[in-house]
């Protein structure tokens, strides 16, 4: 694809993930995503033949994007659970400042309106959450006899939660401190009781 085309393609995700944020998917009307991506309708559809097709689009650019930004953390020399509190964090900046990644987030909770299977993101990151976990047991600042692949999905769920109850009672603005209250809360579980 020729480098015009792709700039088309993704000034388009970003138009909808503007879109989707502010109004949801039943809401989104493809005339206010061109608006909003500065494109003609005939520029979308050469990218995208449906309004599902394009909710695809910026749940997977949402999850690259998140991933991306991610996989530094991940791949650093870090111990284990500051990368995954790390990850969880930087989750929720990208919640504040990537209006794709709010977009994409708002849409896999609405995904039935358009009958997609969002739970890729949700398993990869419920995988790297194990495996940190894993690490972190390892190393001694996790318990050894937690149970990494069930706190992973607890943590997973928690964080989904958080981030939702935050975006309803304070359209986010709470965020960061709420993200640090969970890991308050989680790390007295996880920590290895302090010996004498």
């Amino acid at each position: 694809m020729q480098q015009r085309a792709k700039d088309t393609r993704l000034s388009v995700i970003e138009g909808a993930g503007r879109v989707f944020a502010e109004v949801g998917y039943g809401n989104a009307s493809l005339t206010d995503i061109t608006k909003r991506a500065g494109v003609t309708k005939g520029a979308l559809y050469f990218h995208f033949t449906s309004k599902r097709e394009l909710a695809l689009a910026v749940i997977e650019e949402q999850h690259a994007i998140v991933l991306a930004a991610g996989s530094e953390i991940a791949a650093s020399e870090a111990p284990a659970l500051d990368r995954l509190m790390g990850l969880c964090r930087m989750f929720g900046q990208q919640l504040l400042d990537e209006p794709v990644v709010q977009g994409g987030i708002r849409l896999t909770f609405e995904a039935s309106a358009f009958d997609a299977d969002v739970s890729g993101p949700y398993q990869d990151w419920i995988n790297t959450a194990e495996q940190l976990l894993l690490e972190a047991a390892m190393d001694g600042t996790v318990r050894a006899d937690v149970d990494s692949a069930a706190f992973a999905r607890y943590l997973v769920a928690s964080f989904t939660g958080v981030q939702m109850v935050s975006d309803v009672l304070t359209s986010r603005e709470d965020l960061m401190l709420r993200i640090e209250q969970m890991w308050q809360f989680m790390l007295p579980v996880l920590r290895p009781a302090a010996t004498s």
